[in-house]
C-alpha cells in the first residue's frame, strides 16, 4: 500500500494536481550529502517537506566515505558529493542515474582561526608561509588522500609554494565539518575549510581566502542513485528551484544552474 501510495503521489505531481500532505505520509527520501551541506539543506528539507508532505532523512559524512556506502548498497535516494571525482566513483561503480546527475553548487575554500586568535589578515598568496605563520600549532583539513576539502586544499597549498614546508603540521580530520570542530575548540591554530562552513560557525573567523585559481573549481554535483525511488526526481527539481536558490545563496554557496521557478 505504501508503495502504490507514493506512486499515485508522483502521478499526481505529474498531473499538475495539488499534492497533499496526507498522500505523502508514508514517503520517505533519503539524501546521502558532503558533511558542508549540512545547514543549508536541512533548510531546503524542512521547506521541501513543508510543501509536499515528503519526509527526507539526510545522512551527512565526507563523500568519499558516502560514495563507498552508496557503492556496497547503502539505501540511499540522492547523492551530493563536494566534488566531482566521489561523484564520477559513484558512477563508474554503476550505483548512480546518470542522466540525472547536475553539477549544482560551487564553494570556496579559506583559511581559519578560532575567533579569539591573533592571527588575522593574512595574504594567501604565491610564497606565502603557512608553517611559519602556525609556529608550534597545528593547522587541520580534511584528509587530503580522499576528503574534497582536503584534496583542494594540498592542491591549493602545492599551486602557492606551501605545502611542502606546512605538510608536517596538518592533522587530517575525517570530514569538513570535523576539521571546523577543532578550530572552533582551540585544539587546532589554524584550518582549511570551505567558505560555507565558516559562515555558519561563530567559533572561527577567517583569516585569508584561497584565489579561486589556485585550486581546482569546487563543484558539487547531485543525482538519483539507481535505485532511488520515483519520487527523487520531484526532489532533484525542488533542489534546482527558485526557493533553494535563495537558500542556497543564504548559506553562502554559488547556484550552477538556472533556477526553474
Amino acid at each position: 500500500m505504501i508503495r502504490i501510495a507514493g506512486l499515485f503521489a508522483a502521478f499526481v505531481i505529474l498531473a499538475g494536481a495539488s499534492f497533499s500532505p496526507a498522500s505523502a505520509q508514508d514517503t520517505t527520501i533519503t539524501v546521502f550529502a558532503a558533511a558542508s551541506m549540512k545547514n543549508a539543506l536541512d533548510e531546503i528539507d524542512a521547506a521541501y517537506t513543508a510543501r509536499t508532505g515528503v519526509k527526507i532523512v539526510a545522512s551527512y559524512a565526507a563523500s568519499s566515505a558516502l560514495a563507498k556506502q552508496i557503492e556496497q548498497g547503502a539505501p540511499a535516494d540522492v547523492f551530493v558529493s563536494a566534488d566531482t571525482d566521489w561523484m564520477d566513483y559513484a558512477v563508474s561503480k554503476k550505483a548512480i542515474n546518470e542522466p540525472s546527475r547536475v553539477n549544482l553548487l560551487g564553494n570556496g575554500i579559506v583559511l581559519i582561526a578560532p575567533k579569539d586568535s591573533r592571527i588575522d589578515n593574512v595574504n594567501v598568496a604565491q610564497g606565502f608561509d603557512l608553517a611559519k605563520l602556525v609556529g608550534d600549532g597545528r593547522i587541520v583539513t580534511g584528509d587530503v588522500k580522499s576528503v574534497p576539502v582536503g584534496k583542494y586544499a594540498k592542491a591549493a597549498l602545492e599551486k602557492l609554494g606551501a605545502w611542502q614546508a606546512a605538510e608536517p603540521k596538518f592533522a587530517m580530520a575525517e570530514s569538513v565539518r570535523a576539521a571546523l570542530t577543532l578550530v572552533a575548540r582551540g585544539e587546532a591554530a589554524l584550518g582549511i575549510v570551505y567558505a560555507t562552513d565558516a559562515k555558519v560557525e561563530p567559533g572561527v573567523k577567517i583569516v585569508g581566502s584561497f584565489p579561486a585559481d589556485s585550486h581546482p573549481a569546487i563543484i558539487y554535483p547531485v543525482a538519483a542513485t539507481t535505485t532511488a525511488k520515483s519520487e527523487t526526481s520531484d526532489y532533484l527539481a525542488f533542489l534546482r528551484s527558485s526557493a533553494a536558490k535563495t537558500i542556497l545563496e543564504k548559506y553562502g554557496f554559488k547556484f550552477l544552474v538556472s533556477p526553474s521557478t
